[in-house]
This record gives structure tokens, C-alpha cells and sequence, in this order.
């Protein structure tokens, strides 16, 4: 177990951690929920940076990696509409988390199938998980930053994330009929 892999498990055990908070603080704004998902957010990053630093890119590490993505997007997009509950929430999360299922897929796909280019990760694809980060930090917390709502600025973020998955999907989609 390397530790970029290391790394990576801590952002898998930090989601039931987060879903426990979730339910057990109901205080407003959120601040253990919010501080927990910052810190499984840059468990992203920092895994990847350890990993081509210091030469720990592995196969478990390139399967975990995503699988940990996904695990945490899916979750944090489940709290926020169990807790919000309505339609205006409802539209970008089925939008990106059918995005990711079939992104998963098409990936799963590409590698049973020996594709000459497997899927890497598009521009498109970082600046979505930028925005997706964000504005699902901004709606777990639920309050106000200098008198600005957080739903509000979560609610048009969390928009461009699902516009910026449909786009990014569509590239992967083109690489993928391209080879």
C-alpha cells in the first residue's frame, strides 16, 4: 500500500464519516460537514500529487482513485437532495451523477475492449470537478458568507458543474468513436 493509495482510503473513510455528521449535527451552517468534505476534496489532489512525486503510480491506485471520486460526488450529491428536496437541486445532480455512471462505464468498456487511447481526464472534465467541488462544498454548509447565501452561490455552480459534465462527457464520448 502505497502512499497515494493511503491517501486515497482516507477519502473513502471520510464518506460514511461525512453521512454520520450529516445526520447526527443538525446545526446551521455546517461546519464539520463542510470541513470534513474540504478535506476529503483535497485528498483528491494531494493523492494524484503524491503518487507522480514520488513514483507510487499503481493499478490499485488508478482503479481507487475515480472509484473514491465518484463514492464521494454520489454521496455529498445525495445529502444535499435529501436535504434541500426539490426540483431546482434535483435537475444538476441526476445530470452529473448519470454523467459519472456512464463515464464508468464507458471506461470500464474501453478497457475490456483494448482501446489503443484509454479515457484520460479532459480539461473539460478537471475544470467540471473544480466547480462540482465547490458548489457542493457551498451547499453542504448552508449559510451565509458575508450576508451571501451559499445555497445561491452553490445552486449556479453546481449548474456550470452539470453543464461542464455534459460537455465533458460528449469529448470522451468523441475520443471513444475516434479510436
Amino acid at each position: 500500500m502505497t502512499h497515494a493509495n493511503l491517501i486515497t482510503s482516507l477519502r473513502i473513510f471520510l464518506i460514511p464519516v461525512m453521512v454520520l455528521v450529516f445526520f447526527h449535527y443538525e446545526e446551521s451552517p455546517r461546519y464539520y460537514l463542510t470541513f470534513i468534505f474540504l478535506v476529503a476534496s483535497v485528498t483528491d489532489y494531494l493523492d494524484g500529487y503524491v503518487a507522480r512525486k514520488w513514483n507510487q503510480i499503481s493499478k490499485l491506485g488508478k482503479f481507487l482513485d475515480p472509484v473514491a471520486d465518484k463514492l464521494l460526488v454520489v454521496t455529498s450529491l445525495l445529502l444535499i437532495l435529501y436535504y434541500y428536496n426539490n426540483i431546482l437541486i434535483f435537475i444538476p445532480v441526476c445530470i452529473i451523477i448519470l454523467r459519472e455512471v456512464l463515464i464508468s462505464a464507458l471506461r470500464e468498456w474501453v478497457a475490456r475492449e483494448d482501446f489503443k487511447n484509454p479515457l484520460e481526464v479532459n480539461n473539460f472534465g478537471k475544470l467540471k470537478t473544480l466547480f462540482q467541488m465547490v458548489s457542493i462544498g457551498f451547499l453542504l454548509f448552508n449559510g451565509s458568507i458575508f450576508t451571501i447565501s451559499t445555497y445561491e452561490i452553490g445552486l449556479y455552480g453546481i449548474y456550470l458543474a452539470a453543464f461542464l459534465s455534459l460537455i465533458s462527457m460528449i469529448v470522451y464520448l468523441g475520443n471513444v468513436i475516434r479510436s
